[in-house]
């Protein structure tokens, strides 16, 4: 059986790498600039015998990886990780007729530091993965710059746009993946294995997975958190009136609220957001304002094993750091099961 080693760039909290993992794939050194990441990896037996580096991927010589995948005598090797969104978020040119040229723009500094990951080493595959907006036109130069470099490097390309609903995880979540292999596809797509409950039966697929059917075990008294009460807050009283699967608006004119507390259409849609126990949870985020939703059904904040559960970590993933950072961390993160479905396509071309 072929053996599939993986460095993990800009790891996080280990979403890709756990997901690495699933796939029977060895994750042999993750990295990350965070220390509370690092420490988070550390924590987790997953990663018992992954080399961990904290450390600025500038400084991280593509001489180090290659000595660790070297020693790890895998079959064949990937390069998995996100670099932060930020520069995809600008519109802007980084690659002209020269793609070499393009990737010393200032304003992809960290995506060249993957791609000079992936240049130096020549693995067998890569999986990169960043925000949906990447695809958009006013992005389209940095995406179509990302593809001429690689496949100038030899690999064969292809862009995923998919939904984290798709492949087991309680959260409508939308990402683009670019998937890299020096081998051949044997599918076109990965693997889809959840549909709306009302087709799902009859396509021979699962049902989405609920926020209920994802966190209702842990809304006992075992898990609370002090950070997790808003009854009293500016906006307490306000989010005990509005019904589960519901926003700011229930409580406007539009919705026909008697006394309207809020202008429809005025607040980003987010505000006081409240999770269905019987729909998927909309995206958690890594830096919420203090009224930005999802909250629980039951007028709360959402607790740490909650939101981990619906970014699909495994139940007992332990995290490290105060409680911003492991928001920061968790919403961070690629959903765990939707990486195993996108390393699972790559690996598939690799046989």
């Amino acid at each position: 059986m072929t053996s599939v080693a993986a460095i993990s760039l800009f790891s996080g909290a280990g979403g890709l790498d756990v997901g690495a993992f699933l796939s029977n794939v060895n994750v042999i050194v993750s990295t990350d600039i965070a220390s509370d990441a690092i420490e988070t990896l550390r924590q987790n037996s997953h990663f018992n015998k992954t080399e961990l580096i904290l450390d600025d991927l500038h400084e991280i010589r593509s001489e180090r990886f290659n000595f660790i995948a070297q020693n790890s005598k895998a079959d064949k090797v990937i390069v998995i990780g996100g670099a932060p969104c930020q520069p995809f978020s600008k519109a802007g040119y980084w690659v002209g007729n020269n793609a070499r040229k393009g990737i010393n723009d200032p304003r992809a500094l960290l995506v060249n530091e993957y791609l000079r990951v992936v240049q130096d080493l020549n693995p067998d595959g890569f999986v990169f993965e960043n925000v949906e907006s990447l695809g958009h036109p006013t992005n389209r130069s940095l995406l179509e710059g990302f593809i001429e470099i690689a496949e100038i490097a030899g690999f064969k390309t292809k862009i995923i746009k998919g939904n984290a609903l798709d492949y087991g995880v309680p959260q409508k979540r939308k990402r683009l993946f670019i998937i890299g292999t020096k081998g051949a596809y044997k599918t076109d797509v990965p693997t889809i294995t959840h549909a709306e409950s009302s087709k799902a039966d009859l396509i021979g697929l699962l049902p989405y997975v609920t926020a209920g059917e994802a966190i209702r075990e842990f809304d006992t008294d075992e898990f609370f958190e002090p950070q997790e009460l808003a009854e009293y807050g500016t906006y307490g009283k306000d989010l005990l009136e509005i019904p589960p699967g519901s926003n700011y608006k229930a409580l406007t004119s539009w919705a026909g609220y008697e006394n309207p507390k809020f202008v429809a259409d005025k607040r980003f849609w987010s505000f006081l957001l409240k999770l269905s126990p019987d729909q998927p949870s909309w995206t958690i985020t890594a830096q919420p304002g203090p009224w930005v939703g999802p909250f629980h059904w039951n007028s709360r904040r959402l607790r740490v094993p909650e939101i981990a559960a619906i970014q699909s970590f495994p139940k007992h993933y332990k995290f490290y750091g105060n409680r911003r950072s492991i928001q920061r961390q968790i919403g961070n993160a690629v959903p765990p099961l939707m990486a195993r479905a996108m390393i699972n396509h790559l690996k598939e071309s690799l046989v």
